[in-house]
């Protein structure tokens, strides 16, 4: 095999003599795609940035080599890893809003990684920056390529940095979780434009990921790491089709999980009816309305008792704002029955009271959890709220009971803050804040997109138990169409604020009527 980059025999510690990659080889053939995949903490990002010498002061090589053009780059002094840095081997980071500098324009930034490795005219530079704003497909900022990062979207600026990556016409390409910031149909147009460039710049990629479908679609090659360890390798197609390790097996497993979908004979809990959430577009001195933002438009669905409703669509499609609408923390016009009640009706006590009812838990942990309160009281607040008149003893025995039903130790976590717990044990949490107040309808805002495969895994069973346990109704949000296969009964594709498609799970993944809807479909493995 004639590689580009070979690692050998690769191990890294820690200060503290944690071993964090253990004797890792990795070839990677000229001109191909070979992905690194695995959970946090597995070592695949510290095994792809030990190539530019780029780990962690914490971090140390104990032994290994990686050979690049017959040269050992580890025995490399800093003076030549700078030109190799960004000029025969590139990276592109995960999230391209932190990676550019907000600070300076586009063109500044492309041309800053073009000049750093060569001599080039001022013409030709101008040139060069438009011919790659063109090959990323960013063909409407040619006109205008000094603009700043903020003005750009997620898929542009991840574009952008494409575009800086192979300004160079670098052998590799390190593309570290490249489109896991980004929305479903962005990230297969991302993905297609790496293959693409690669098909005509005979580039080699080095591809970290922690999505397998993101990995079918891109990949030759895979290495499966685990605890600093490369358990199982070989062609993408004997991975995915013939994996020999435990582990690999339920990773893929993970990914193609279909829900069971039973005869649907339960009641409605839920009714949509020709809602709207439109945002007034105001101008002139006196404010007045000359049009409006149709976030949500005229849409119609139900929920039933014990059902999960799969809701997907990309950003700005307007799932935000139907969620807001529903739990009526937006103003919306139409109806929106719960229980026979609309809420859209209703005085501000009733609706108190229907609030415990109606509850959510929301894409990042991190963020919804207070830093300032410990376990106990994140968990006390909605007591506090609904049932005030309960004693401590009452409150205690409710929380310890729903942190054993959620996987967590009320004895050792109760007194606890959320830094101190990883992601999925704060997903556990936040799922528990939710469900001791016993609600009816659970709203899942992407409560598995911050997460490893594995833990996704253990959130999805356990959220399946508690519908099956306490029949409860799920709206369940997401861009990661495995993730809405696995759960849903019904979905509803939304594109710019209407339903383009609704239908059994079943009907919508194995005859997608809608164009859209079969793109979404195409990043299922």
């Amino acid at each position: 095999m004639n590689s580009v980059v070979s690692i050998k025999n690769l191990t890294i510690n820690f200060k503290d003599n944690k071993k964090v990659v253990n004797d890792v080889s990795i070839d990677i053939p000229k001109g191909k795609t070979v992905a690194i995949v695995g959970e946090s903490g597995s070592g695949k990002t510290l095994s792809a940035l030990s190539i530019l010498k780029l780990l962690p002061s914490s971090a140390r090589i104990d032994r290994g080599e990686i050979i690049y053009n017959s040269k050992d780059l580890l025995k490399l002094p800093i003076e030549e890893m700078e030109k190799i840095r960004g000029n025969r081997i590139s990276t592109i980071f995960q999230e391209p809003m932190s990676s550019l500098n907000p600070l300076h324009r586009i063109d500044k930034q492309i041309k800053e990684i073009i000049t750093t490795h060569k001599e080039i005219s001022s013409k030709e530079l101008n040139q060069n920056v438009l011919q790659l704003l063109k090959e990323v497909n960013l063909e409407d900022l040619v006109a205008r390529p000094n603009i700043y990062s903020y003005e750009l979207s997620g898929g542009q600026r991840q574009r952008v940095m494409i575009a800086m990556s192979i300004a160079n016409n670098p052998d590799l390409l390190i593309a570290d979780e490249p489109t896991t910031a980004l929305d479903v149909t962005v990230q297969i147009q991302i993905l297609e434009l790496l293959n693409k460039i690669q098909e005509k710049r005979k580039m080699s990629i080095l591809f970290i990921s922690h999505d397998l479908g993101v990995v079918n679609k891109i990949a030759d090659y895979v290495y499966v790491m685990k605890d600093g360890n490369i358990i199982e390798q070989g062609h993408k197609n004997e991975i995915f089709n013939n994996p020999k390790e435990t582990y690999t097996k339920q990773l893929v497993g993970f990914q193609n999980k279909i829900k069971t979908i039973e005869k649907n004979t339960k009641s409605e809990i839920l009714q949509i009816k020709n809602l709207k959430v439109w945002y007034p577009i105001k101008k002139g001195i006196f404010k007045k309305t000359v049009d409006y933002v149709k976030a949500i438009d005229d849409i119609n669905f139900d929920l039933c008792k014990k059902e999960t409703l799969g809701i997907v669509g990309e950003s700005g499609s307007g799932k935000t704002s139907l969620v807001l609408a529903i739990l009526k923390l937006i103003a919306s016009s139409g109806k929106i029955n719960f229980n026979n009640l609309n809420l859209n009706k209703i005085n501000k006590n009733q609706l108190k009271n229907i609030r415990k009812d109606i509850q959510i838990v929301f894409q990042d942990p991190f963020s919804s959890l207070s830093p300032r309160m410990n376990v106990y009281e994140i968990l006390s607040e909605g007591i506090d709220v609904h049932f005030p008149k309960f004693s401590k003893d009452e409150k205690t025995v409710m929380i310890k009971n729903i942190l054993i039903e959620t996987g967590m130790n009320f004895d050792r976590d109760y007194n606890k803050f959320p830094h101190e717990f990883s992601g999925g044990q704060r997903q556990r949490i936040a799922i528990s804040r939710a469900l001791i107040l016993k609600p009816k309808i659970l709203i899942l805002d992407e409560p598995t997109s911050a997460l490893d495969v594995t833990i996704q895994s253990q959130i999805l069973e356990l959220l399946k138990d508690l519908q099956e346990k306490y029949s409860m109704s799920y709206i369940f949000i997401s861009h990661d169409m495995n993730v809405i296969r696995s759960v849903s009964d019904k979905i509803l594709v939304l594109k710019t604020g209407k339903i383009i498609e609704y239908d059994i799970a079943n009907s919508i993944f194995n005859n997608p009527k809608n164009e859209y809807t079969k793109n979404l479909i195409r990043s299922v493995i």
